[in-house]
C-alpha cells in the first residue's frame, strides 16, 4: 500500500483496477465451477446408448430440481456482469481512499484557513504523486502570501514610525515660524526673524524632500544583474577618495582580508567555495549597493578621526560591505534599537538622520540586514548584507 501511495495517479489507478478486475474474474469462476457441481448433482434426463446399442431412459429431474438448476444458470450469468463491476467499484474506492481522501481534506481544510486569513500554519505533503505536488505547490503559495503579509505589516509599521518621527521633527520648526509670524504681524521682527524665517522653512522644504524620497525609495524595485567584484572595489576606492579625502581608507577583500583600524587586525567573512572576493561576479542591484556604500562611507568620514576600513566578502549567497572607523562609535540606544528615522545623535540642520536607516530599508529590499556595532576601543561599525546570485 505505501509503493501505491507513492505511485502516480494513473498507474495506481490501473494497478487497482487490474488487481480488482482479477479479484472478480476469480470469484465469478469460483461461483462458476460451484454452481456447474451443483447442477451435476441433479438427474439429467434423457436416453443413454449403450456399447451394445440398448438405449437406457435416464431419471427424470424434479420440478423443484428444474428450478434450482435454472436459478443456478442466472446466478452463474450475473456473476459475470456483477463481480467485474463490483471490482471496479471496488478500485475506484481504493483509489479515493488511498490516494485522494488525504490530499482533497488537507487543501480544502488549507482553503478554508487562508480564505480566514489564517497563515500560520503548514500544508504537509502526503505523497510524491500529483495531489502531494499540488499539496507542496499550496504551501509554496501559502509561505509566499505569508511572506508578502509580513512584508506589508512591515511596510506599514515602519511607515507609521516614519510619520510618527517625521510629525516630531516638525513641531519645533513649526512653532518657531509661528512665532515668527506672531512678530510679523506685531512689527517686531528684525533682520534675524527674517533668517529665522527663511532658514526654517528651507529646513522643513528639506524634511518633505526626505520623505519623499523614502517614499520613492519604498516603491522602488530591486533589479539584480550580474556586477564584477573588481567594479564594485573600484568603485568603493573612488567614493572613499570623494567623500574622505582627508583620511586614511583601507579597502579589503578576499578570503583573509584584514581590517588594520587602529592596528587591530580581523579576518574578512570567507568567501564562498571556489568563489573569492575581488574575483567573478555577483547578481545585485549595482544603484542600490552604491547607494548603501556612499551612506555608510559618509556616516563614517563624519564620524572618524584618523582611519576608515572597508571589507568586502562573499559567504554562501549574500555579499557582505562592513564599513568600520575609529571614531567615537554608535549610541547605545542605536545598537540596541536599530536605526530609527530622523534618528539624529545631535542638532544638525544639514543631517537628518536619515542614512542609516535608509541603509537598512534598501539592504532589506535586497534580502539582507544591517547590523551595527560598537568596537571598544576602535569605534564603529556597520555591515551591510546583500542577498546574490538568487
Amino acid at each position: 500500500m505505501e509503493r501505491i501511495k507513492n505511485m502516480g495517479l494513473k498507474k495506481a489507478f490501473f494497478l487497482l483496477a487490474v488487481m480488482c478486475l482479477l479479484g472478480s474474474l476469480l470469484l465469478t469462476a469460483a461461483v462458476w465451477a460451484g454452481c456447474s457441481a451443483l447442477r451435476s448433482a441433479f438427474p439429467a434426463g434423457g436416453i443413454a446408448f449403450g456399447p451394445d446399442g440398448m438405449i437406457t431412459y435416464l431419471e427424470e429431474p424434479t420440478g423443484e430440481q428444474r428450478a434450482v438448476s435454472a436459478a443456478l444458470g442466472y446466478i452463474q450469468i450475473f456473476s459475470c456482469i456483477l463481480f467485474p463491476v463490483c471490482g471496479l467499484a471496488g478500485a475506484g474506492a481504493l483509489f479515493y481512499r488511498l490516494k485522494c481522501r488525504a490530499p482533497i481534506m488537507i487543501l480544502q481544510e488549507g482553503v478554508l484557513r487562508i480564505r480566514k486569513q489564517d497563515l500560520d500554519f503548514a500544508i504537509p505533503v502526503v505523497s510524491d504523486d500529483e495531489l502531494g505536488q499540488l499539496c507542496a505547490a499550496f504551501e509554496t503559495m501559502r509561505a509566499e502570501l505569508l511572506k508578502s503579509n509580513q512584508e506589508l505589516w512591515r511596510q506599514a509599521e515602519e511607515r507609521k514610525r516614519l510619520n510618527a518621527a517625521f510629525s516630531h521633527d516638525l513641531r519645533n520648526p513649526v512653532t518657531v515660524l509661528k512665532g515668527t509670524v506672531k512678530q510679523l504681524r506685531q512689527g517686531t521682527a528684525d533682520e534675524q526673524a527674517l533668517s529665522r524665517l527663511e532658514s526654517y522653512t528651507l529646513r522643513i522644504e528639506q524634511y518633505v524632500e526626505v520623505m519623499g524620497s523614502i517614499q520613492r525609495l519604498e516603491q522602488m524595485p530591486v533589479c539584480k544583474k550580474e556586477v564584477s567584484c573588481a567594479v564594485l572595489l573600484e568603485e568603493l576606492e573612488e567614493t572613499a577618495r570623494l567623500l574622505a579625502p582627508k583620511l586614511k581608507v583601507s579597502v579589503c577583500a578576499g578570503e583573509k582580508a584584514a581590517d588594520t583600524v587602529s592596528g587591530q587586525q580581523s579576518e574578512i567573512y570567507n568567501s564562498a567555495p571556489g568563489q573569492q572576493s575581488g574575483t567573478g561576479t555577483v547578481l545585485l542591484d549595482y544603484g542600490l549597493f552604491l547607494t548603501v556604500a556612499e551612506n555608510l562611507l559618509g556616516n563614517a568620514a563624519r564620524f572618524a578621526e584618523r582611519e576608515i576600513a572597508l571589507r568586502l566578502g562573499i559567504r554562501d549567497s549574500f555579499l557582505t560591505l562592513s564599513v568600520r572607523d575609529d571614531g567615537p562609535g554608535y549610541p547605545a540606544a542605536l545598537v540596541q534599537d536599530g536605526p530609527k528615522p530622523f534618528g539624529k545623535m545631535k542638532e544638525d540642520a544639514e543631517h537628518f538622520g536619515m542614512g542609516l536607516y535608509v541603509c537598512r530599508m534598501i539592504c532589506m529590499k535586497h534580502g539582507g540586514t544591517l547590523t551595527l556595532k560598537n568596537v571598544q576601543g576602535h569605534g564603529a561599525a556597520a555591515t551591510a548584507v546583500f542577498q546574490i546570485n538568487k
